[in-house]
């Protein structure tokens, strides 16, 4: 399990740290101007649907259905066909009527900015079908337990942006956009040419070919399996989109806010997402097929021991990651991102945007372990639930507090809509089970760690403001 989880994470590692890195450029290239809100907002929809996709929605749903499925190659083939095929239709449609797709992604930009930001959207929106298709490749590799192609690739997305900003250098804030816009695209095919060569060398392309050509003669023979996977994904993805859709929601409320206001809580949810994506999603992307081979064979008892290791693997983590975050917030933006056109203002307004963000990390981190003990028992439906009325309390206080807080407001009340989602989790998981796990001396160790990391984190940071 850990050998997994290491693998995923130091992929993860590697892509975030070029990520920071591409950051840190277009921060120093655009600052937090119109410019920047431009292209947040029209790598937004694609970045949303790749996090969804990527992070667990499809390939939790996919392998339980793999696994039983009696026509493997004409299942996965179907699948392919029908969901990229809605997704390409979608892409047409935002390319045709980029205007619409551009309002309803930021309803408070100005007729005249909506004009200008329309092509970036329809140009990012194509990494959308590159995408699905790399995420619907690694699905097969994960299968096999193959994680390195899948964790190292987004690197490649990471590494075309910064090429990207590197040729664009000197250019105006219009053409660099469409520079990064077009960057984009190109690590979306740079990602699936890796997954189509994994595909190749762990000997799988012969399966895929094969249920292409027999798609026609045996689709009916997995219809009844298609339509089942249909049924328990679209509530599998709303269960596992929460975060997701709460940045998304927060960038479009603030469009209404001041200029850079959209920048603030990109470049802080950036932050926030590293420790989530490095411990929580690496832990549930490796844990998931043994959870779910445990509990196809009825083995609770099997399951929950791996689900307890993880457990407190994450608590330490992500406790300390939360720690270290907020007390150490105003010193990791302005060692980031102050630079350039990113002033000491976006600096200060950036750190407070973080710190309520990462309030949110271990509800966030520790919802997805334990949503897999849902989705291995096939409850998507009861997931789903559970993200709606989270996302429905992210809403509610959104709208309240956003008027006196700003985008400090929105990143808490996206917090606290996670805390929401967290508790609700733990009650479908079984309340009695989860106490079970804290009944241990670890917790212990946990407290007394955590208040020992606080002090030593405070005496830094004022070491560090001493020394600055």
């Amino acid at each position: 399990m850990f050998k997994a989880i290491f693998t995923n994470s130091f992929g993860i590692l590697f892509s975030r740290i070029l990520g920071f890195l591409r950051d840190l450029m277009t921060a120093s290239a655009l600052g937090a101007n119109i410019y920047s809100d431009i292209f947040f907002i029209a790598f937004k929809l694609p970045n949303l649907f790749r996090r969804i996709f990527a992070e667990g929605a499809f390939t939790q749903v996919f392998i339980p259905a793999y696994a039983k499925s009696k026509h493997r190659a004409v299942f996965l083939a179907n699948i392919f066909i029908i969901f990229l095929s809605v997704i390409i239709i979608l892409s047409l449609l935002v390319t045709i009527l980029p205007n619409i797709a551009t309002q309803v992604m930021a309803f408070g930009f100005s007729d005249e900015i909506i004009t200008i930001a329309s092509p970036f959207v329809a140009i990012n929106f194509w990494y959308l079908p590159l995408i699905f298709s790399v995420t619907f490749l690694a699905s097969m590799l994960q299968y096999k337990r193959h994680f390195a192609t899948t964790a190292f690739s987004t690197a490649l997305l990471n590494i075309s942006l910064i090429f990207a900003l590197f040729f664009s250098q000197d250019k105006s804030g219009e053409e660099i956009v469409y520079y990064l816009s077009f960057g984009v695209v190109i690590g979306g095919v740079l990602q699936l040419i890796t997954h189509i060569i994994a595909i190749r060398q762990l000997g799988l392309s012969k399966l895929v070919y094969g249920g292409f050509k027999y798609m026609r003669v045996k689709s009916k023979k997995v219809a009844h399996e298609t339509k089942k996977f249909k049924t328990q994904f679209f509530p599998a993805m709303w269960g596992n989109s929460t975060s997701q859709v709460s940045a998304f929601l927060d960038t479009w409320l603030a469009s209404f806010l001041a200029a850079g206001s959209i920048s603030y809580l990109y470049y802080s949810n950036r932050i926030f997402q590293l420790p989530l994506a490095l411990f929580a999603i690496a832990t549930s992307i490796a844990l998931f097929p043994s959870i779910a081979k445990y509990i196809k064979n009825s083995d609770e008892d099997g399951a929950m021991l791996y689900l307890k290791k993880a457990f407190w693997f994450l608590a330490y983590l992500l406790t300390l990651s939360t720690i270290g975050g907020y007390i150490l917030a105003h010193e990791i933006v302005w060692a980031l991102f102050e630079r350039g056109a990113f002033s000491t203002i976006d600096t200060q307004n950036t750190t407070v945007v973080l710190q309520m963000y990462m309030i949110g990390l271990l509800p966030f981190g520790l919802q997805k372990l334990f949503l897999l003990w849902l989705y291995a028992k096939e409850e998507q439906l009861r997931a789903a639930k559970i993200a709606t009325l989270s996302l429905g309390s992210n809403i509610i206080l959104s709208l309240i507090l956003i008027m006196p807080m700003g985008a400090s407001g929105l990143a808490l009340a996206g917090t606290m809509g996670g805390f929401v989602g967290f508790f609700l989790t733990i009650r479908a998981f079984g309340a009695k089970k989860f106490f079970d796990i804290l009944r241990s001396k670890k917790a212990l160790y946990l407290l007394g760690s955590s208040v020992l990391f606080t002090i030593l984190l405070l005496i830094f940071k004022d070491f560090m403001n001493a020394a600055i």
